[in-house]
């Protein structure tokens, strides 16, 4: 058995990717922290997962197994305070936050308002969407895995293929999240119940993190120069799930826009092509790894309508999709039943 080490795995990504290990043939949790829970078992904070609850929560500078994976579900200033460490001491890294993502120094400082101390490890990272780094992903030593909304909209463009040149180089992204990928974890801001309940609103309005990230990453392979990203989310009024709706004008009319979407895919386990946009909604990805997407051409007028599970495709098992190419196992292991 392969031995993962959560770092947080107090929060709600790393209660999900604990669920998943919980299950998976090959690894299992050997070792979790948070600074808050630092004392308690696991079955104390977490009676509703099946194991393994003889784990007791760890501080985050308590020693890590050696030779264990280590996955950071911190935020972005403990991950980046932490990654050098774990990489230096030999073992395999997955970080879930933002700060490995972006290859633009000032982009990042910018849009994360955090400096950057360790920015030559980016290039180090491997970008974490399997369908388009794969082959990078495959026994990878450090990987960065995308935020939810950013995996939402770049695997949408990316699945267009050679069409993309056909695009017109301005896209506009609105989506729709649920409080848990939306800031969730924090009582204030809007984002406690009272604050969502009968309500709706956008929010973060052309300022978003995630959408330096998008235009890095949705003309990736294809030599085209990054396009302008117009990316505005919208808190949704329910716990899970991400709907983005993306707007697009090509070049031409009558390009095989949903056939090559389809043609793809074909070959990707998570990838579900649905017959129209109307088809896609947020109760068939909950608690899946699937991204479901579909489009609709009016004209040059292209509709892409896509949707994850933010917790799940949008982190923790997207993650573990990651980790088993990290460790050169199965891709599907442990996600598909």
């Amino acid at each position: 058995m392969s031995e993962i080490s959560i770092i947080g795995a107090g929060g709600f990504t790393g209660k999900e990717l604990l669920g998943l290990l919980a299950r998976h043939p090959k690894y299992k949790a050997v070792h979790v922290t948070s600074d808050k829970l630092a004392g308690k078992s696991l079955s104390e904070v977490f009676p509703d997962l099946v194991s393994p609850k003889d784990l007791i929560f760890k501080k985050h500078e308590d020693e890590v197994p050696k030779g264990s994976l280590v996955v950071l579900a911190v935020p972005n200033d403990a991950s980046l305070e932490l990654a050098p460490k774990f990489l230096d001491k030999g073992h395999k890294v997955i970080d879930l936050s933002g700060v490995y993502r972006l290859h633009n120094q000032e982009k990042f400082e910018t849009n994360y308002k955090l400096k950057h101390t360790s920015f030559s490890l980016t290039d180090k990272a491997v970008f974490g969407i399997p369908e388009i780094f794969r082959d990078k992903l495959k026994g990878a030593d450090f990987v960065s895995n995308p935020g939810c909304f950013s995996t939402s909209v770049i695997l949408a463009l990316y699945l267009l293929g050679n069409l993309r040149k056909e695009i017109k180089p301005r896209i506009v992204a609105d989506c729709k999240s649920g409080i848990s990928g939306a800031g969730g974890r924090v009582e204030d801001g809007g984002f406690s119940f009272n604050g969502v309940y009968e309500n709706f609103r956008a929010y973060k309005i052309l300022s978003h993190q995630h959408e330096p990230e998008i235009q890095e990453y949705c003309f990736s392979g294809s030599g085209l120069p990054e396009p302008e990203i117009l990316f505005v989310p919208h808190l949704l009024p329910v716990y899970r799930g991400i709907l983005s709706t993306i707007y697009l004008e090509a070049n031409s009319e009558n390009l095989p826009f949903l056939e090559t979407l389809t043609e793809n895919s074909k070959s990707e386990p998570f990838i579900r092509i649905r017959k129209t946009p109307e088809e896609i909604d947020l109760a068939k990805v909950q608690h899946t790894n699937f991204l479901d997407i579909s489009l609709r051409q009016r004209g040059k007028n292209i509709t892409i309508v896509s949707a994850l599970d933010n917790l799940m495709k949008g982190a923790a098992s997207q993650a573990l999709q990651n980790i088993n190419l990290m460790l050169n196992e199965q891709e599907t292991l442990g996600l598909l039943s």
